[in-house]
């Protein structure tokens, strides 16, 4: 039986490049889906939910971490969509933005950065500081496309970071560098 990896798509809910955006979340999350692999995103609307729900329709599953603490709240207070025909779970982690995308990003093997605003900018933190994989697709728009910047004003060097634009190579990439680190 082949190995399922947990990998996380992060990205923009909204803003200036979103819509173009979207055919990039949707290859990635069909990708990830063929490979056999589980989608972990925020439960959120954006490039994430369009990753998940490809992915879903390739016959992949997907996770969603919720900001919210309940159903309720996550429909009502955070506006999150809910959709069984896209997620297979819900996780309510009652922890807010910042909590859940430690939990979100803590939870999967690695994370792929597509587009993205500061929560997206604040998920590719985390999972740097915790020196946990991280592919950035460049080109997609975002603060995907400013991390190199970042890392080079930051001096803490590249870390497990793997840049591509190519979504296809960026997935065969980051499931290439989970499978030796999981040797």
């Amino acid at each position: 039986m082949k190995r399922q990896f947990k990998i996380c798509i992060s990205g923009g809910a909204e803003g200036k490049h979103v819509q173009k955006a979207y055919p990039l979340a949707r290859k990635v999350g069909e990708e990830i889906a063929k490979r056999g692999h589980i989608l972990i995103t925020g439960a959120t609307s954006g490039v994430p939910y369009e990753a998940a729900k490809v992915a879903k329709e390739a016959g992949g599953s997907n996770i969603g971490f919720s900001p919210a603490g309940t159903e309720i709240e996550h429909k009502k207070k955070f506006r999150l969509p809910m959709s069984p025909k896209v997620f297979d779970h819900i996780i309510y982690t009652e922890a807010g933005y910042a909590g859940r995308n430690l939990l979100m990003v803590r939870s999967a093997d690695a994370t792929i950065m597509i587009d993205g605003r500061i929560g997206t900018l604040n998920e590719f933190t985390v999972a740097f500081e915790e020196n946990e994989i991280v592919g950035v697709l460049e080109g997609s728009g975002g603060t995907a496309d400013e991390v190199r910047r970042i890392l080079d004003v930051a001096k803490k060097g590249k870390r497990k970071v793997i840049f591509d634009r190519d979504p296809v190579k960026l997935v065969d990439r980051v499931v290439e560098m989970i499978k030796k680190e999981k040797k």
